[in-house]
């Protein structure tokens, strides 16, 4: 078979996964560890997926470093059921606070507030989305204090977490920046995060709970949407998105061979300094969107003169192989995903294109 000539692949999810995962993949499609099946074939109650599940859960607490009064869940519904299922869990009857700073901590605002009382803790909507709130007006007797530390289509990172009044459990969405950069968990209350950006495909979501919390689930809710009853099931109470799981946990161990998430946020910083110098070099004929202090490690979201000049972009790079730079149907422009598994090779490969760009178009 001739070797397949792999794409420079910039999209912000379903997004680009490690070769050598694929390659893994692909070699035990057929049979799994021996067992004559594909994991797509084998039993959720078998002892294989059985190892399979606890080894993704072991790989993912030593790669966090997680405390051992934290559960892990793999479930499914993706980041959007989590904006309903969190405060269905944790908020009771009480009100939770929201650090909105992009279109994704803005929907998890807005579904909270259709089961009950929640309210932007701080709200960067006016500046378009562009900085971090430098103060917060936070309630002290909160549910829960949540922020979305990545924003995919505005390409706006924290650093380091809002701080949460005394008490209050910090919750994250990671989507988009889960397992990029070594983080304290031990400061969060709850962290969740659709698997399809860093971690592996889409289908399944990863929640990471203090076990304490998981005390404040109502009674009567409906058993796939109870945290503390899918946790008692070690995420097997039905059929789990098994070879999504599967993909998952090799990612892990390919992140654990790389040599941790130290390293990885290392190459991350490296590839997103090629694409933001080329940017801020370019004498303004790119334009990114997110102040410097606010820039994603893992989105770059930026303009050129015109749209015109956007829709030739993002037509030419396809030519060379540089797929999924076209921005967010709801702001337009050009988009750059880095993500973890993407090689430095195709961030270099993007840099080259522009400046050829700019040069021919500018």
């Amino acid at each position: 078979m001739s070797e397949v000539k792999r794409a420079h692949n910039f999209n912000a999810g379903p997004a680009v996964l490690p070769l050598e995962v694929l390659q893994q993949a692909q070699a035990e499609m057929l049979d799994f560890n021996g067992t004559g099946m594909s994991i797509m074939e084998i039993s959720h109650r078998s002892k294989d997926f059985e190892a399979v599940i606890q080894t993704a859960e072991t790989n993912l607490r030593d790669l966090l470093n997680i405390p051992t009064n934290y559960k892990i869940l793999f479930l499914q519904g993706g980041a959007t059921l989590q904006f309903a299922m969190l405060p269905m869990n944790l908020r009771a009857s009480g009100s939770a606070d929201y650090v909105v700073t992009g279109v994704w901590g803005q929907s998890a605002l807005k579904e909270a507030q259709k089961l009950g009382a929640a309210r932007a803790a701080a709200n960067t909507e006016k500046d378009g989305f562009t900085s971090l709130p430098t103060t917060l007006d936070a309630d002290p007797n909160a549910a829960y204090l949540h922020f979305t530390s990545n924003e995919t289509i505005h390409g706006v990172e924290f650093t380091s977490e809002p701080e949460a009044p005394s008490g209050v459990p910090l919750v994250c969405d990671a989507s988009s920046d889960f397992i990029s950069r070594p983080i304290d968990v031990s400061k969060y209350g709850l962290i969740y995060a659709g698997a399809q950006k860093n971690a592996g495909p889409s289908g399944v979501t990863i929640v990471i709970v203090r076990e304490d919390l998981l005390e404040r689930t109502p009674a009567n809710l409906p058993i796939m949407l109870d945290y503390r009853k899918l946790a008692e099931n070690q995420s097997l109470y039905n059929t789990p998105p098994s070879y999504s799981i599967y993909i998952v946990g090799l990612v892990f161990q390919w992140a654990k061979k790389l040599g941790g998430l130290a390293e990885i946020h290392k190459r991350n910083q490296e590839k997103a300094a090629l694409v933001y110098k080329t940017i801020d070099e370019s004498g303004g004929f790119y334009r990114g969107h997110a102040q410097t202090n606010a820039r994603s490690l893992m989105n770059i979201p930026f303009r050129l003169p015109t749209e015109e000049l956007e829709t030739d972009f993002a037509k030419e790079a396809t030519k060379q192989r540089l797929i999924g730079l076209k921005g967010h149907r709801s702001v337009g422009g050009i988009r750059a995903s880095v993500y973890n598994a993407l090689p430095l090779e195709s961030a270099k490969a993007l840099r080259d294109f522009m400046q050829e760009f700019q040069r021919t178009h500018g």
